[in-house]
């Protein structure tokens, strides 16, 4: 199936902004790479900004294969609930265009509000509030120990997000990241034997 326009432009924009950064990307290159006229590019996104946002939303957003209200049930699945989520985040670390995304994303976190805004309102909050709401339910269930179900989600996240990181700079480097290619399992086991209820 044919990419549509609106993919099309975000396809050559992720491109474009990975190898340029975002200041160097302007709308008229974007345009050209697609094929189409600049004007007709205002017909799918007010600016370049917004065209950056909506690149940035897929890569910091975790894409969970369960639906919010299918949260409960699936928190009650246990560690399998944690390794799904870690799972589709490894996905997006080790993928190359995510991870050149990542990297300039970092980069416009600091000169960039709008970007700081995506970051904390799809990576952040979201991550944070799902995650939290799957140890309060694993805590009503007696399926892991009594705790502060926001700060359990903050210490399992920092990790997967700290291993991210790490990946990325050395693949900005060009070095091995194979070490590090099972710490995100391991982080799963170490982080479900802390807080699992013993039987």
């Amino acid at each position: 199936m044919p990419l549509s326009t609106k993919e099309k432009i975000l396809k050559e924009a992720t491109t474009l902004f990975s190898e340029l950064g975002f200041k160097a990307t302007s709308v008229r290159k974007i345009a050209a790479k697609v094929g189409i006229r600049e004007s007709a590019l205002y017909n799918h996104f007010k600016n370049k900004e917004e065209i950056f946002q909506t690149i940035a939303k897929d890569i910091f957003a975790i894409k969970l294969t369960i639906d919010e209200e299918k949260i409960p049930q699936e928190a009650l699945r246990g560690k399998a609930f944690l390794n799904q989520f870690a799972t589709q985040y490894k996905l997006l670390t080790f993928d190359r265009s995510s991870q050149k995304m990542f990297r300039l994303l970092l980069i416009e976190l600091f000169s960039n509000e709008m970007i700081r805004k995506g970051f904390f309102e799809e990576f952040h909050d979201k991550n944070i509030k799902l995650l939290s709401n799957g140890f309060f339910i694993m805590m009503q269930n007696d399926i892991i120990r009594s705790n502060d179900p926001m700060l359990l989600a903050y210490e399992f996240l920092s990790t997967l997000f700290y291993i991210r990181f790490q990946i990325t700079l050395l693949q900005f480097d060009n070095n091995s990241t194979s070490h590090l290619s099972t710490q995100i399992e391991k982080h799963v086991d170490f982080f479900w034997d802390s807080i699992k209820k013993e039987n």
